[in-house]
């Protein structure tokens, strides 16, 4: 393979700011230096907790398990791997295709990079329709268009939406302000089943990202009641809470353009690879996050009951794919201050009889999402060092609360002309049995 030096910036406070290099030929030799100009300046901040600043170069797996993490997985990653040529497990190689825009606001350039004038490209509803019916491979193409990374294994772009809510894909380094994803191939309802999640989370306190349920249209102006009960016509889309108006200024295609704020997931700032993010034996997940709280947050007393109830509503919902790498870290425009993100990526996995029914990290010892009990989250909180008298009682409105919730958020989808939806939280809450009903 050939030697590959690739330029590392990072958005401060609206600009880019050189920040280093990863050098090397293949992910076994490829080390992350910081720059020197970066190092002596007096703003310069760790681009990842796992990464503090130092002048040694950092080695391979550190490296990898920072700079890996930007990028997406499985299907999505072999597909947009096939189309360059390259090898799926070539990590440098696809971070130097997909660099210009990732989940936060690193950037990484190759010596190759050819600049893209940044634009935004309205996304017709032809262009929608296949993205919703074609699935990873549709979205594969357009990321390699558009020249973006995200993280994950579902197939999903970064889009723009103006304020009248039509729909842009974001050319070359242009900023994004949500993230669409289609329905999966192998899970019925996927889509109505996160709104259904994520809706019952901020009922019940929990910050989420807004979001909504995209219908796509075949042909302009065809309607769309039809279409709402069909999950391979529909898009979900998150709003990103790592983009930001508040002080932006610049333009691009005659569109406000967001400033981008840092954030990486808790895997990333773990220092734990992505091929790690479900938990083995002993690893204990769930205290390391606790622990990172603990140490690094501007506000740790609120994150870590913050990060509780999120852990609670996961378990609640039956969402057995709640690794480390859906749980993130949110920075400033400074990079100086650094809080838990809002809660994203929460589906009620339990309702496919195909998918593991293990969670992604153990809660008090226990792994098995059907043992799981109230003397299991007190079995955590001394294991990760919590007060019982303070988050017990958490736990106990959670559970009392849950069933209320979902039946609210299953009403207003209903309303709004989603159907079966409240069948599809009674079957949560019945699957949830004694957990649901504390």
């Amino acid at each position: 393979m050939d030697f590959k030096v690739l330029d590392v910036s990072i958005e401060i406070e609206g600009r880019q700011r050189e920040v280093g290099t990863i050098s090397g030929s293949s992910d076994y030799d490829a080390s992350f230096k910081y720059s020197e100009d970066y190092l002596s300046s007096n703003t310069a901040q760790p681009i990842s907790l796992s990464l503090p600043l130092t002048e040694e170069a950092y080695g391979p797996e550190a490296t990898r398990r920072f700079f890996e993490g930007l990028l997406p997985e499985g299907f999505m990653r072999r597909t947009v791997a096939e189309q360059n040529r390259t090898d799926d497990g070539d990590y440098l190689s696809i971070l130097e295709m997909l660099g210009a825009e990732c989940l936060g606001a690193v950037q990484i350039k190759g010596p190759n990079f050819k600049m893209i004038e940044p634009s935004y490209r309205r996304l017709d509803p032809s262009t929608m329709y296949k993205l919703a019916a074609e699935g990873a491979t549709r979205s594969a193409d357009l990321v390699v268009e558009a020249h973006l990374s995200l993280t994950g294994a579902s197939g999903k772009i970064g889009a723009y939406k103006d304020e009248k809510g039509e729909w842009y894909l974001p050319i070359g380094s242009a900023p994004s302000t949500h993230i669409l994803k289609q329905s999966h191939i192998r899970y019925d309802n996927i889509v109505q089943n996160e709104q259904l999640a994520l809706r019952a989370a901020k009922i019940m306190g929990i910050e989420v990202p807004e979001c909504e349920i995209v219908v796509a249209d075949e042909e302009p102006g065809a309607g769309t009641e039809g279409f709402r009960a069909l999950t391979e016509n529909v898009l979900f889309a998150t709003e990103r809470y790592d983009r930001t108006f508040q002080g932006a200024a610049d333009t691009i295609s005659g569109l406000p353009c967001p400033l981008r704020l840092h954030q990486e997931d808790m895997g990333q700032a773990l220092g734990i690879p992505s091929s790690g993010k479900y938990e083995r034996a002993g690893e204990q997940h769930m205290k390391k996050m606790f622990d990172l709280l603990k140490r690094y947050s501007s506000e740790p007393i609120d994150d870590q009951r913050k990060l509780w109830d999120m852990i609670v509503f996961h378990s609640l919902i039956g969402n057995t794919d709640g690794h480390i790498k859906n749980f993130s870290l949110i920075y400033d425009r400074t990079l100086r201050s650094v809080k838990l993100a809002p809660a994203y990526d929460i589906v009620s996995t339990v309702l496919y009889d195909t998918h593991s029914t293990e969670m992604a990290f153990s809660v008090g010892g226990e792994i098995e999402w059907a043992k799981l009990s109230r003397a299991s989250f007190e079995d955590a909180c001394k294991e990760i060092g919590l007060s019982k008298k303070l988050f017990m009682p958490e736990f106990d409105r959670m559970a009392e609360g849950f069933g209320d919730a979902l039946r609210e958020a299953a009403g207003s989808m209903e309303a709004e002309g989603f159907n079966n939806i409240s069948a599809m939280a009674e079957k949560i809450i019945e699957k949830g049995g004694s957990l649901c009903h504390m």
